[in-house]
């Protein structure tokens, strides 16, 4: 048994969102005119998912970078491994661990059910050794050092290091060398019977499939592992960040910079309203058409790296500006001051109008993309959005939801991250 809901949009798009007895939340778009098809099956559970209680035991605490590690070692098995059985139907594989959530994905011109089955037997069936994971130790620590080395990943998690005292969103994604050293299979299977459970769970699938099969098939292929409660214990992260300034020496020709403001997580900000009306802010603060990127462009301080995202997730957000600069304090000064001049005079309207046709317009756009809706279903599942309310809200959104949102940034909240280059011998 399962309830479904059909969803339909004024552009005539619809999906279907399904849920199955055993909790698993199913996101199904039929694309007729599509060649191909895509599939994720994903799970609540992300790096920042350290400590926890489940059914009501005492909570336990686990190493930094287990949920990564789970990801990995989830495509093997006795027999081989998942990316074998997908070289043979020609299907295109992945899987991604964030803060957040864990996916595992694959895409397909031809053979959806063999492939669809292939992601439902391997992500439900965990095999580890003491061996595999050990092997696995060596493979990730070299992972880890990679990362360490590249530029845009060190000098954005060295800006969550200074933004955050306690909150596990300041560790990387796949730990330390030191925290997966404790890892052991117990352990791995531990996590997985916790966050691994159907009610814990999402499939979205987008493209040229037939709904009712693939929901058949789902049905009859998701194990029922009985109800599992999950209370995660948050972090006692305080308001204030840990310091407003960080600097690294490193192997770069130019500067590269982060800059964000933290946010004290409240209820608004768990609305996508607030989410849409911060991305549709800093479209107006520092997009390409808004007057500062243009100055700082001209001004040489910019070039095309330069980008800005709302960066949210659970128990957490942060505004942040990134890119290289030959000066990346007077960018962050330059971003300080447009943003203190639209709190008090406001932003042109002919500008806001634009930025929100253009973002309109991309979310129309999406669905010329399979993969892109289904990655979208992903974020609809983790926090709760319909994926057509975005399109209301480009429309609905005014001037005033708009400006409201520039409490967000708050100076004494704000952190400048920088890699500047090694000095010369």
């Amino acid at each position: 048994m399962m309830e479904k809901q059909i969803f339909e949009s004024e552009i005539g798009e619809s999906y279907t969102v399904a849920r199955l007895d055993n909790g698993l939340t199913v996101y199904i778009c039929e694309m007729p005119q599509f060649r191909s098809a895509y599939a994720v099956f994903g799970t609540r559970y992300g790096s920042i998912d350290t400590k926890f209680s489940k059914n009501g035991k005492p909570a336990v605490s686990v190493p930094e970078g287990i949920a990564h590690f789970l990801e990995h070692k989830l495509f093997e098995s006795e027999e081989g491994d998942a990316f074998t059985l997908y070289a043979k139907t020609g299907a295109m594989a992945n899987a991604f661990t964030s803060f957040d959530r864990t996916c595992y994905l694959f895409s397909c011109s031809d053979k959806f059910e063999e492939n669809l089955g292939i992601l439902l037997g391997f992500v439900q069936s965990p095999y580890f050794t003491e061996e595999t994971v050990k092997k696995e130790q060596g493979i990730i620590g070299q992972e880890i050092r990679m990362y360490d080395d590249n530029p845009a990943y060190r000098v954005f998690f060295n800006m969550l290091r200074a933004m955050y005292k306690n909150h596990a969103v300041r560790i990387d994604i796949a730990g330390t060398v030191e925290s997966i050293a404790k890892i052991d299979a117990d352990l791995l299977y531990s996590c997985y019977d916790t966050f691994y459970n159907p009610s814990n769970m999402f499939i979205c699938v987008a493209g040229n499939i037939d709904a009712r099969q693939v929901l058949k098939q789902i049905g009859e292929s998701v194990k029922d592992r009985g109800e599992v409660s999950i209370e995660r214990v948050g972090f006692d992260e305080p308001e204030e960040t840990d310091r407003g300034y960080i600097e690294q020496k490193f192997p770069v020709l130019t500067p590269v910079f982060s800059f964000g403001y933290k946010q004290k997580i409240t209820s608004p900000y768990r609305r996508l309203k607030s989410k849409v009306c911060v991305e549709l802010l800093l479209e107006i603060i520092c997009g390409e058409a808004s007057p500062l990127y243009k100055r700082l462009m001209d001004e040489g301080l910019i070039n095309d790296e330069f980008d800005y995202e709302y960066f949210t997730g659970r128990d957490f957000a942060a505004v942040i500006f990134s890119g290289e600069s030959r000066d990346p304090k007077a960018v962050a000064e330059a971003i300080k001051a447009e943003i203190a001049s639209i709190k008090e005079h406001g932003f042109d309207k002919k500008l806001f109008s634009a930025v929100k046709c253009s973002a309109y317009g991309e979310a129309v756009r999406m669905f010329n993309s399979a993969e892109a809706v289904a990655l979208q279903f992903t974020e609809c599942a983790v926090c709760d959005y319909d994926l057509f309310e975005k399109l209301k809200l480009y429309k609905t959104v005014s001037y005033d939801d708009v400006l409201k949102r520039t409490d967000v940034f708050d100076d004494a909240l704000s952190v400048l991250s920088v890699l500047s280059p090694l000095e010369d011998d």
